[in-house]
């Protein structure tokens, strides 16, 4: 498996949004400007996200994006699904039931299973706080009185 740029800049992207959610809607111009993504770029991301409710949309003046719930509940795993489709290592582990003619005689699927099981796991428990935190932590966090 391999995650697309999307998948990697659309956690940037609510990184971003999550480390500056006090200044309410975000325009996607200064993410692009602090993140160093193409804003035409990350304008292909956000359909992904609103239509995965995992960002919300303000047209106008003040208009921007946010995220939709707590950077605390939104989980890596999620935004991949979004943006990525499935986490899936094979092919016929991407729907239940599996629908593959071979399913009871394949010597490997139990290697694929345990490593869907593992990536899911592994991604589903980070969110995006947790990057945002880790990446705080990294910076020293030092501040001057």
């Amino acid at each position: 498996m391999k995650i697309s740029t999307k998948g990697r800049y659309a956690l940037r992207m609510l990184s971003d949004l999550a480390v500056h959610n006090s200044e309410g809607y975000i325009s996607l111009k200064d993410i692009a400007e602090r993140q160093n993504i193409s804003k035409k770029y990350l304008e292909q991301i956000v359909p992904m996200l609103t239509g995965n409710g995992i960002i919300k949309a303000n047209r106008g003046n003040k208009g921007g994006y946010m995220i939709a719930g707590k950077a605390s509940d939104l989980t890596v795993g999620t935004v991949l699904r979004a943006t990525e489709g499935s986490l899936a290592p094979v092919s016929c582990l991407e729907y239940e039931p599996n629908e593959c003619e071979r399913i009871n005689e394949c010597p490997t699927i139990d290697i694929w299973k345990g490593l869907y099981k593992l990536i899911t796991e592994y991604l589903d428990g980070i969110t995006i706080q947790d990057i945002v935190d880790k990446n705080n932590s990294a910076n020293g966090d030092n501040y001057c009185i």
